[in-house]
């Protein structure tokens, strides 16, 4: 028997489509899940935007007030994909509402916000889940066997990269993303919020790091309208760019291994360069988001001149198996984001965390902050207690 669950998307840009399509495939991925999700209602405060959703996606209501959606009994279950500054507000309202929570990283403006929005999921005794969708690719999940299992000896550094262009061009318009007050920080929140998870994921706790930050493009146009994803603007007025563009950061984990973790918002020819190289005594493994189902191994006796081989994931491997039936078969972001709903799901369904839960997203919010602290001092700081 099969059970629906009625669920919410508040705030539908481009990361709440994506939560409503994923809701929409489980069936077709996950035909044995007990758990049905039924597109009840949507929120978003831009005129229209919701009710265009609820047209093309089939919510059942649409409303330009968030508050409503948590005062309709057929709610259960809330994805929030609204703009940082908003995580907070919107993450503790929702767990005291009783609804499950699935809401996007960063979760808030800083680790007093990541803290308070799980603290609150604690609280309610509802189910939380965070979106570190990179985690979830069944390659990244056959490398942290690869590593747990002593594949490649004991792990002595790694490097997790994620350089992106979404924010190079000069005419990007100066939205939420870039202000200390609505976005928090910059690309340490958006980007290396998800390297500082995946290192995590992969290696186990970071104990110190000391990090550098920089912000190369200082002045951006403010827009003349409502903006979604990462809009362009002309001829507004201009204002400063508050938060960093860039960060390069070394971390030291509980395990002795040693690391570097570089992000970027306006590296001009890098799409989504985003990625790891984990090294131990006795080989390495490697992956790239661009290369998302494939994994670069390098194992044996040999340690000089080892030769390094392309490993394809197949259906053995995380959840490849719900998707495609044999390996080099291609899965892509948004199937990501439908086994993060899936987790998310399970969780409910279970009562127990399956997946990035929001304990993660305070663990991430603690890196962070540490980076941001030691960018301040120019010298290497501890990590706070997740």
């Amino acid at each position: 028997m099969v059970d629906s669950l009625g669920v919410a998307v508040i705030g539908f840009g481009w990361m709440g489509r994506v939560h409503t399509q994923a809701y929409a495939r489980l069936p077709h991925h996950y035909p044995l899940l007990g758990l049905r999700p039924e597109l009840v209602a949507v929120a978003d405060e831009v005129p229209g935007r919701a009710e265009e959703a609820a047209e093309r996606y089939g919510f059942a209501t649409a409303t330009r007030e968030w508050r409503a959606v948590l005062d309709d009994p057929a709610v259960d279950a809330v994805s929030v994909t609204a703009p940082n500054f908003l995580h907070r507000e919107i993450g503790v309202a929702v767990a005291e509402a009783g609804k499950h929570l699935w809401i996007e990283k960063p979760v808030g403006l800083d680790l007093a916000d990541a803290r308070a929005v799980a603290g609150a999921v604690a609280r309610a005794g509802v189910r939380g889940a965070v979106g570190f969708n990179y985690r979830n690719a069944p390659a990244v999940e056959r490398a942290r066997e690869l590593i747990a299992g002593g594949g490649i000896g004991t792990v002595t550094h790694v490097r997790v990269r994620l350089f992106s262009d979404y924010a190079a061009h000069p005419e990007g318009a100066l939205s939420w993303r870039f202000e200390r007050e609505r976005g928090g920080s910059g690309v340490l929140g958006d980007l290396a919020s998800h390297g500082a998870d995946l290192a995590r994921h992969l290696l186990g706790d970071i104990t110190s790091v000391t990090a550098d930050t920089a912000v190369f493009v200082p002045e951006r146009a403010r827009p003349t309208g409502a903006t979604a994803g990462h809009s362009r603007a002309s001829g507004g007025e201009f204002g400063p760019v508050e938060n960093e563009d860039y960060v390069s950061c070394l971390l030291r984990f509980a395990s002795g291994a040693r690391g570097v973790l570089e992000a970027c918002r306006v590296s001009v020819g890098e799409q989504n360069n985003y990625g790891f190289e984990v090294h131990g005594t006795e080989g390495s493994v490697s992956w790239d988001f661009r290369r998302m189902n494939e994994l670069a191994v390098s194992v044996g006796t040999d340690y000089q001149d080892q030769p390094v081989s392309t490993v394809y994931v197949g259906p053995a491997d995380g959840e490849f198996g719900a998707f495609q039936p044999g390996a080099a078969n291609a899965m892509g972001y948004d199937d990501l984001k439908v086994i993060e709903a899936y987790r998310f799901l399970r969780s409910i369904a279970e009562k127990r965390s399956v997946g990035a839960s929001l304990r993660d997203a305070v663990r991430s919010a603690a890196v962070v902050d540490a980076m941001i602290r030691s960018a301040a001092a120019g010298a290497w700081v501890t990590v706070e207690e997740g």
